[in-house]
């Protein structure tokens, strides 16, 4: 059984998985950069570890450092949150060779899931609809050109190893292609480790659906619904929402299906997330399996009132699925708006500094997943994400007007944040009425030359 486990990550979602793990009675442990030696997350932890010096790449990026972390403590298992090294199969595989219980899927899922091109072939011999795509990975301009004229333009350059928007730009004819293909390399290299791109057919105007899957060791998958995550910049998700305004109950139940098939296919444990894109006619398509727990986790869990990171870590202790999606009586509606350290009036320019001025929002229907207080000091080094500000009611426009009160409460100053963008979006009728597309966003932003816009 786990008795203590050490999470590896900052932040937000580290000290999300700490307060799981002080619920469960489990001992946490954190590992902190020189950076973060005021970070909100280690109050949290039983115990803390110094791992290196601000960069990720000598912290938390560190692999030796993260291992000897665990030794040093005792930590029997270990929760990689998202982001930095949660998708690395290798990491995992030397978690396993320490002896520690990785929380997440196994080191040959990790593999599958980080190899987008491998990935869709098996999932499309399951019968899962995909998009097309290079058949493997494409290490050259040349082999680019080749990859891209069989697809047909226009097409997304991706980072196989990649998530979270990054390494990833849209091309709409052969220049743009070899303009941008070494650029993409050095976002993937500098990003994941790993350099390898894939080409992927461009999909005009879509809606970016997800769906939440479990899956135990003992061969049940299921899936616990859909999140909306159409409202993105540069694909990096901005809102996202629970369910979708957008899926008809049948296409619902095929998409969920889908989302099962795909994940069995890969021989998927523990939480993951299959994503869809959706085109105009309704059709769908897979393009990924994200083999973490999301950034948008909370409102699944609250229009469902399961806490994911606590089952992720009762499926990893070899706990058993005994229940599904229907049975959990989904009710009411949940929205987040990701708050960030950017200036969206200034191209979403970082916006780093002390914060003097924190003032969060409450009440009824509020949740609030931040590592922020007054005078905390954000380090340049890291992602820009401050706050997941979370909203549920009953009904989407209950939860529409729940979010507007929540946002018209929290203050963060002097620094400048999405907080008046998301303002702004909750007023409008399209979103209002669930009507967007992946380039909702360009509406409110001066344009900054999104890759899109090529």
């Amino acid at each position: 059984m786990i008795r203590k486990m050490l999470v590896a990550n900052r932040g937000e979602i580290a000290l999300r998985v700490l307060r799981a793990l002080k619920e469960l009675g489990l001992a946490g442990v954190a590992v902190f950069s020189e950076a973060d030696e005021n970070c909100l997350h280690l109050e949290a932890a039983a115990e803390r570890v110094l791992i290196g010096p601000p960069p990720s790449a000598k912290s938390y990026l560190n692999v030796e450092a993260i291992l000897d972390a665990a030794r040093q403590t005792g930590a029997d298992a270990l929760h990689p949150g998202y982001g930095y090294l949660a998708e690395n199969a290798a990491f995992a595989e030397a978690c396993q060779g320490a002896g520690l219980v990785f929380i997440g899927p196994g080191p040959e899922a990790l593999s599958l899931a980080g190899d987008k091109a491998r990935a869709k072939r098996i999932v499309a011999e399951a019968g899962v609809p995909v998009v097309p795509s290079s058949p493997g990975g494409v290490v050259d301009p040349d082999g680019a050109r080749r990859a891209a004229a069989l697809i047909g333009y226009p097409v997304m350059i991706k980072a196989s190893a990649g998530g979270g928007g990054r390494g990833i730009r849209v091309c709409r004819d052969e220049s743009g292609l070899i303009e941008e293909f070494m650029v993409a390399k050095s976002e993937a290299r500098a990003a994941f480790g790993d350099d390898e791109l894939y080409l992927e057919k461009y999909i005009e105007g879509p809606r970016h659906i997800e769906f939440q899957v479990l899956a135990d060791a003992h061969g049940r998958t299921i899936h616990l619904g859909e999140r909306e995550c159409t409202i993105q910049r540069r694909y990096q998700k901005l809102i996202e929402e629970a369910p979708s305004p957008h899926l008809t109950p049948a296409l619902r139940s095929a998409m969920g299906e889908a989302a099962v098939a795909a994940a069995r296919a890969m021989g998927y444990q523990n939480a993951g997330t299959v994503e869809f894109l959706v085109d105009a006619d309704e059709k769908f398509y897979f393009i990924e399996l994200n083999a973490r727990i999301q950034v948008e986790h909370p409102v699944t869990e609250l229009v469902l009132g399961l806490d994911l990171v606590k089952e992720q870590i009762r499926l990893a202790d070899g706990g058993r699925l005994e229940y599904g999606f229907d049975d959990l009586e989904p009710r009411g509606w949940a929205i987040e708006c990701r708050i960030n350290a950017e200036d969206p009036d200034r191209f979403f320019a970082p916006s780093p500094g002390t914060v003097d001025l924190y003032r969060p929002p409450g009440g009824r229907g509020v949740r609030l997943d931040t590592h922020l207080y007054q005078g905390y000091e954000l380090p340049i080094y890291y992602d820009s994400l401050l706050a997941k500000l979370i909203a549920f009611d009953l009904t989407r426009r209950e939860a529409i007007a729940v979010m507007k009160r929540a946002l018209g409460e929290f203050g963060i100053g002097p620094l400048k944040t999405t907080i008046p963008l998301h303002r702004r979006i909750m007023d409008d009728p399209a979103f209002v009425a669930g009507e967007f597309t992946t380039d909702f966003i360009k509406r409110f932003v001066p344009d900054d030359d999104d890759e899109d816009d090529e």
